[in-house]
């Protein structure tokens, strides 16, 4: 089990590289987080809703995402209220008071789906949350508790680049009871840069105080190897070079599935930043709307900043406008809410740049799409190209001009067609469009083009292949491998690129 300090230290980043680790040794690995708040989703092949870390850590050990991976999901609503997903689906929601009379009746739930993973899987690598010395609350379903219940050794990993990660990790274990600070077996230094040299004094010390020993210090591995998990990093611009194609993503408040933007944040010559101010907008060439929890919030969020005028002024520009999801429901005319899902308002207006208006439902929809990108407009270049995504959105939006964005394959479903477009406008309810290659490219060449500038031909590459193995070798370099295959019982040979 993999434990950190803090939120935010790296664990989800390394218990992906130990899934592919032990994976490229021959094992069959899970990974597993017991609960999880975030509002990066992913859908799995049965339609069930999970976050999206664990997803990514199931590529990772090349084995397809269950709902047991993560059987409890939390997404925050408001700063006081999360949905509750068990299992996949959306359960009910709850403030903080709510969820501690409900987690008796969720710990059956994390051990059975814990039980199943460990019948089926040589190895699990579990991921904690948050610190396990949270010692202000009495409930623990993710921490040390689970730890007990299957007798897993705990890494406990602190992150250097924060500062005082000596201190962490010596308080953190003293703040343990005697029987949890008994399962650490290893501390791990995360996100060093320079000579690891320089950290042995300290390390030395670290081991002789506490009896533990540091089992590897893991260099910082510059721009995110894989998705980030949540919004603690967006307020970073994400930049490849000298951007020739700038692209604003509204940090709006309940953000979600912004790793949306991930690929094209990994084009050469592309920046994605992350804004709160109008005149960031307005430099820009792509205005990318995300996805919301909360779309009807976020949309008075945007308001409020004059975000709404800045937006409008791109699409009269002539600059491309991008919604997804939660952001195709607030580029249309209107948003209603009759039964109140999402907010107490029945109905507002939306930005009223395309031609389409969203009924909130009580229903959530979560599936995975196959689709083909149609002919026309600003993708005309992408036409017939495939598009592998999921949803994940309440209520339906109906459209009533324009031209759709994707065919989908519909397997019975009603729904032949995605989204809508109107001039340099564009929605669609599917997550993960943009790591379709002909898609990225058709959409930064129109961009590039706007400008004056040729268009890169290394776009529309496969910007995240190997990534999993190239993190698997320098995650191992840096880790005592024979230390930890005899803490999981499954030995490991030499992890080579």
């Amino acid at each position: 089990m993999v434990q950190g300090t803090a939120s935010g230290v790296g664990k989800s980043l390394l218990v992906a590289a130990l899934c592919r680790i032990f994976a490229r040794a021959g094992y069959r690995v899970a990974p597993f987080k017991a609960q999880n708040m975030s509002l990066n989703a992913a859908v799995t092949a049965e339609g069930g809703e999970i976050g999206r870390a664990q997803a990514v850590q199931a590529a990772a050990a090349g084995v397809e995402p269950t709902v047991d991976m993560n059987p409890v999901l939390l997404k925050p609503e408001t700063d006081h209220r999360s949905q509750v997903v068990v299992r996949g689906r959306a359960m009910t929601t709850v403030d903080w008071h709510g969820y501690t009379r409900l987690a008796p009746t969720l710990w059956p739930v994390i051990v059975d789906s814990l039980e199943r993973l460990r019948g089926t899987h040589d190895l699990v690598v579990i991921e904690g949350a948050g610190s396990p010395a949270e010692i202000n609350l009495d409930r623990d379903l993710v921490n040390m508790r689970v730890a007990a219940a299957v007798q897993a050794p705990v890494v406990l990993v602190g992150d250097i680049e924060r500062g005082g990660v000596f201190a962490a990790l010596v308080g953190t274990l003293a703040l343990l009871e005697p029987a949890d600070r008994a399962r650490v077996a290893g501390f791990v230094v995360n996100r060093f840069r320079g000579d690891p040299s320089v950290l042995r004094p300290g390390l030395d010390m670290l081991a002789a105080r506490t009896g533990v020993p540091v089992l590897g210090v893991v260099p910082h591995l510059g721009a995110a190897p894989i998705p980030d998990e949540d919004s603690l990093d967006l307020d970073a611009s994400k930049t490849t070079g000298d951007a020739v194609v700038i692209i604003a993503v509204p940090r709006l408040p309940r953000i979600a599935n912004f790793d949306d933007l991930e690929p094209l944040a990994a084009e050469p010559g592309v920046a994605v930043r992350f804004v709160t101010r109008p005149e960031q907008i307005a430099a820009a060439d792509i205005v990318v709307l995300p996805g919301s929890k909360t779309s009807v919030a976020d949309l008075a969020w945007l308001r409020e900043r004059g975000l709404d005028v800045a937006i409008a002024d791109a699409a009269v520009d002539g600059r491309i406008v991008v919604g997804l999801c939660g952001g195709y429901q607030m580029l249309g005319e209107r948003l209603e809410d009759p039964d109140r899902v999402e907010s107490p308002v029945a109905s507002v207006a939306g930005l009223g740049l395309l031609p389409a208006v969203t009924t909130f439902a009580r229903d959530k929809t979560t599936r995975r799409v196959r689709a083909r990108v149609l002919a026309g407009g600003l993708l005309d270049a992408a036409a017939g190209a495939p598009v592998d995504g999921y949803e994940i959105h309440c209520g339906r939006t109906s459209v009533h001009g324009g031209a759709p964005v994707f065919a989908l394959e519909t397997r019975g479903d009603e729904r032949a067609f995605d989204g809508t477009r109107a001039g340099h406008v564009i929605g669609t309810y599917v997550h993960g469009c943009l790591s379709s290659g002909p898609l990225r490219r058709a959409l930064l060449s129109v961009a590039a083009s706007r400008r004056g500038v040729v268009p890169d031909p290394r776009w529309g590459g496969d910007v995240f292949a190997g990534r999993y193995d190239r993190l698997a070798v320098r995650v191992a370099a840096a880790l005592d491998l024979d230390t930890l295959g005899r803490l999981a019982r499954c030995p490991l040979g030499m992890v080579t690129a």
